[in-house]
């Protein structure tokens, strides 16, 4: 069975969203190499939250809720913006200066799109995605 992702190029990802009529979409973004400084400065998170919304058309429930916590290896930023058809939350390692991300969201987006502006914003050397429908 292939997976969401693996749908062939001639089926665009909008078509096969509407055509099996889905609920929602998943993207869950690994981001690897992160500027230091854009993953430790909780003004930076905000800015990154509110423009990752931006860029995938995503309508902001409030404001995001950035909290650093955690102990040792694991102590970092973490925030959740609730959007209007849902959430995004993000987690942070300071360690290895990495960032996991997860966009749902029952309004259909672009998770390629969001991948580039999320590597962008972040400086990020590398990056890895993976999507699924909710039906």
């Amino acid at each position: 069975m292939k997976k969401d992702s693996e749908a062939p190029p001639s089926i665009s990802l909008a078509g096969k969203y509407r055509r099996l009529k889905c609920w929602g979409m998943l993207a869950s973004l690994d981001i690897y190499g992160c500027a230091p400084s854009r993953i430790r400065d909780p003004k930076k998170i905000r800015e990154f939250i509110v423009g990752l919304c931006a860029h995938i058309d995503m309508k902001r429930y409030g404001e995001p809720m950035i909290k650093r916590f955690g102990e040792g290896e694991l102590e970092g930023y973490s925030a959740l913006q609730f959007i209007h058809t849902s959430s995004i939350t993000v987690h942070f390692d300071e360690t290895r200066n990495r960032a996991f991300i997860e966009i749902f969201s029952c309004k259909f987006f672009d998770p390629k799109k969001a991948e580039q502006f999320c590597k962008s914003f972040l400086k990020a050397k590398k990056s890895k995605l993976k999507h699924f429908f909710r039906y």
